[in-house]
């Protein structure tokens, strides 16, 4: 089973409850296949799908942080960048593609940002590699700053 323990919530004034972030960064437990990733690819639970095919899938992001915010994942459960295999070329190249795709039909002619995050100092909380497409708003640089 998934689990994250990128937050703690600490009980603050009987019931009121705050989360706390964790100093190191979010820590991903667990495998692609019991991801919540592999439930949203295999349908069994809902997400707002902007683009499939056969090696792809694009979805709203559920906590956006721009006013475009889509999630392209392989459907092949791969872990994150460092579990990429030579063999995974081809579909890491074709989610590039889809992110573009997608990207053009959200309107995003103004440019956008795509993101990968690797591990707990990276910020992946979920363990199935994917690309953040964040756009419909200027970003500024660094990140930190928006």
């Amino acid at each position: 089973r998934m689990l994250l323990a990128s937050t703690r919530c600490v009980k603050k004034s009987g019931a009121l409850r705050r989360c706390l972030s964790n100093k190191q960064g979010p820590v991903v437990l667990g495998s692609p296949q019991d991801s919540i990733f592999a439930k949203i690819v295999d349908k069994t639970i809902p997400a707002t799908i902007v683009y499939e095919d056969e090696q792809a899938l694009a979805f709203r992001d559920v906590a956006p942080v721009a006013p475009t915010h889509i999630l392209v994942i392989p459907k092949k459960p791969i872990q994150g960048v460092s579990k990429v295999q030579p063999e995974d070329e081809g579909i890491l190249g074709h989610c590039f593609w889809v992110a573009r795709q997608v990207a053009e039909k959200e309107g995003l002619e103004n440019g956008y940002r795509l993101v990968v995050n690797e591990g707990p100092h990276g910020q992946q909380t979920v363990p199935w590699l994917h690309i953040h497409l964040i756009g419909g708003k200027q970003l500024a640089w660094p990140p930190s700053r928006e």
